[in-house]
């Protein structure tokens, strides 16, 4: 079974339905036994990176997430799910411990920023919002039978990912600056874009973490 954590952000029914359509079955829970329990774990996610903390805070959710993701589970995080999966971000830094970043469940190293002045330099709004390309960088089974150039999903997103270490960037997208779109760490992968929301080519993205990972 695959469990999407509900920490009260994130489209959870139509990511739910949407892997439903790819032949998985999933269904949404905040319990922290039923997401230590889970074959898979999908964590979608729209907001702020602090809240989407504190909400897993909250729940209970945090170490069962952590746990899964170390025993070699297979995980996907889905926009601010992606996001939340690094060490820190710089959005509401000031909020953070004794100011500093907000943390993060920290599976993957690096740190979430915000785009800069280069995406407004270019005439680029600030959040980046709609379909753009990715480009495929490193082999992974989330982009298998997709072409690696040219294919188009959908985003909704001011901050992005930069990890400490770029191996584990498995796609790439441009928007002012290039910025990692797509990630795997071993059994943990995630999108910047909402495959929910990207039609046939996000409907092969789910497949293929239904039936491949």
């Amino acid at each position: 079974m695959i469990v999407i954590a509900d920490y009260g952000m994130g489209n959870l029914r139509s990511v739910q339905k949407a892997l439903e359509r790819v032949g998985g079955r999933a269904e949404v829970s905040d319990k922290p036994d039923r997401v230590a329990r889970a074959e898979r774990l999908v964590i979608p996610g729209v907001g702020a990176f602090g809240d989407a903390m504190r909400a897993l805070a909250s729940r209970g959710l945090v170490e069962p997430i952590r746990d899964l993701a170390r025993r070699g589970r297979p995980v996907l995080g889905i926009c601010l799910g992606l996001q939340i999966l690094f060490e820190e971000s710089e959005e509401s830094a000031d909020a953070g411990p004794a100011g500093g970043p907000e943390r993060g469940l920290g599976l993957l190293e690096g740190r979430v920023v915000r785009f800069n002045e280069a995406a407004r330099r270019r005439g680029l709004k600030v959040p980046h919002m709609g379909w753009n390309a990715v480009e495929v960088v490193r082999p992974s089974p989330l982009f298998e039978g997709l072409p690696p150039q040219g294919v188009y999903f959908y985003f909704a997103h001011s901050y992005y990912a930069v990890p400490r270490d770029e191996g584990v960037v498995i796609g790439r997208t441009e928007y002012g600056v290039p910025f990692a779109s797509a990630v795997q760490a071993e059994n943990v992968v995630a999108a910047q874009f909402h495959p929910e929301k990207s039609q046939a080519a996000g409907l092969a993205v789910l497949e293929n973490f239904v039936t491949r990972f």
